[in-house]
């Protein structure tokens, strides 16, 4: 799922229309990309049956009003918290920083936490995790709510980019233990972007 991971900065060049077609490439790579997990049995959460019958995820349309540039506040003395996960097994997890933007008109401070686990492996060590819900969550999204992959960034702001939204592995199978976004991660309004389906399908 990590893997998936890709860099935010866009160069833009050649106006406007130029930078769009730019976006929407990045975008449409980082929905191929994870079509291509779930059809790889090395990291796909279906059954080799599911597999061999599943067509894709369904997408809302590119929106680039959903890629925000936040402002990164990093928190001094990291708070660990343990997620509740839908196994009911405990996960730790730092607070590590808050990002504040503005979205459909409204202010919002997201936290944003780091893997005790993954951080203490070298290609993972910069990786950071938001989990989060709104108001699509159980209608139109996937109830648990859904993940972003982030790094952390070297100066005072943070991309975040609700296109590359996905679902959890729990969606698709019970065998996985997933971190439930905690209530500060329940983003008042809809994020029509990213993954969509109400079952995670």
């Amino acid at each position: 799922m990590i893997k998936r991971f890709l860099s935010t900065l866009i160069v833009i060049l050649g106006g406007t229309a130029s930078a769009q077609t730019t976006y929407e490439s990045e975008i449409l790579d980082f929905q191929k990309d994870l079509n291509a997990e779930y059809v790889n049995p090395e990291e796909s959460p279906l059954t080799p049956e599911e597999q061999k019958k599943f067509e894709g995820h369904q997408f809302y349309p590119i929106d680039s009003t959903y890629k925000v540039v936040a402002k990164f506040v990093k928190i001094k003395k990291p708070k660990t918290i343990k997620f509740t996960t839908s196994s009911g097994a405990l996960k730790k997890y730092d607070t590590y920083a808050i990002a504040e933007f503005k979205l459909n008109g409204k202010h919002f401070k997201l936290p944003i936490y780091q893997s005790h686990t993954l951080r203490e492996l070298e290609e993972y060590k910069d990786y950071l995790f938001v989990p989060f819900t709104d108001y699509t969550s159980g209608v139109e999204t996937y109830g648990a709510g859904r993940y972003i992959d982030l790094r952390i960034p070297e100066g005072e702001t943070i991309i975040i980019d609700f296109n590359k939204a996905y679902n959890p592995f729990c969606a698709y199978s019970p065998n996985y233990s997933c971190p439930i976004p905690p209530e500060d991660n329940d983003l008042k309004t809809e994020i029509k972007a990213g993954i969509y389906g109400p079952e995670g399908h």
